[in-house]
């Protein structure tokens, strides 16, 4: 389906590299953007579409040798492809969350461990003509990374439908990037959802639902592919989770309803 990935990166899946954090942006009352410094600041990252890397620390269970386990997590850039001399993560601190919590008290001149790119799946533009994607929080990084590639190609005609979950209006992260996006190009629908919408909310409301789905992504067929990424609740109820080995496991909730097949379902 695919062809092997082209691009080099600054950075090494098999190598950590300490990384110096240079800019912290609050977005949210629990997000902000993380701006991390590259060995070489005249180039990019250099990550293909679509992949992620990965951050590690000593954070977790002291061994019997008293030394710190790591603890390792994946995250999807959303700084500009073409970024030169850093990339940029947006972290959500959630209060069960080791890695996540550990970020958010870094402090600018802070280092963190990184390591990638790990790729996910390699893009290869018009592979499908229509494109759904639904993500929940922080899960719209590495919709943003693919949606991006597609726009940023005029041969690509693929048309993608994106329906993006969260809380409350406070809590959808980069909207006026995505608006924007969508303003610019006619071959792209968001759909939003809120869980606990004001009363002059016009979008949808609730959890997505099966109903929802039907009404913004594209139907089960060869020529579609529907990207599913967020919080373990979400994912349960739209497509399931990844399976315990980190493959994508079978297609289990709303999608399977809907009469999606793995062949349909990719999990972000």
């Amino acid at each position: 389906m695919f062809a092997p990935c082209q691009m080099v990166s600054q950075l090494s899946p098999k190598v950590w590299a300490e990384l110096k954090l240079i800019a912290k942006e609050p977005i949210s009352h629990n997000t902000a953007k993380y701006r991390f410094e590259l060995p070489d600041k005249a180039a990019s990252v250099g990550l293909p579409v679509a992949s992620a890397i990965q951050t590690g620390a000593h954070i977790g269970e002291v061994k019997d040798d008293g030394t710190v386990s790591m603890v390792t997590r994946p995250y999807t850039p959303i700084s500009p492809k073409g970024a030169l001399g850093y990339f940029d993560l947006v972290v959500k601190d959630y209060p069960d969350g080791i890695m996540s919590s550990h970020i958010s008290g870094l402090s600018v001149g802070d280092f963190l461990a990184v390591r990638g790119p790990f790729v996910k799946f390699d893009y290869q533009a018009n592979f499908k003509k229509q494109i759904g994607m639904v993500a929940g929080g922080t899960g719209i990084a590495p919709m943003l990374q693919v949606l991006e590639e597609i726009l940023s190609n005029p041969e690509d005609k693929t048309k993608v439908s994106v329906l993006f979950a969260n809380v409350t209006q406070e809590d959808i992260l980069l909207k006026e990037r995505i608006d924007a996006l969508a303003a610019t190009h006619s071959n792209v629908k968001v759909t939003y959802v809120l869980d606990r919408p004001r009363s002059a909310w016009q979008g949808k409301s609730g959890f997505v639902t099966a109903e929802m789905l039907m009404d913004t992504m594209p139907p089960p067929s060869a020529d579609s592919w529907i990207l599913v990424c967020g919080p373990p609740p979400m994912m349960k109820a739209v497509s399931g989770p990844k399976a315990k080995d980190f493959t994508q496991g079978e297609v289990s909730g709303c999608l399977k309803e809907l009469g999606y097949t793995p062949e349909h379902v990719f999990k972000l």
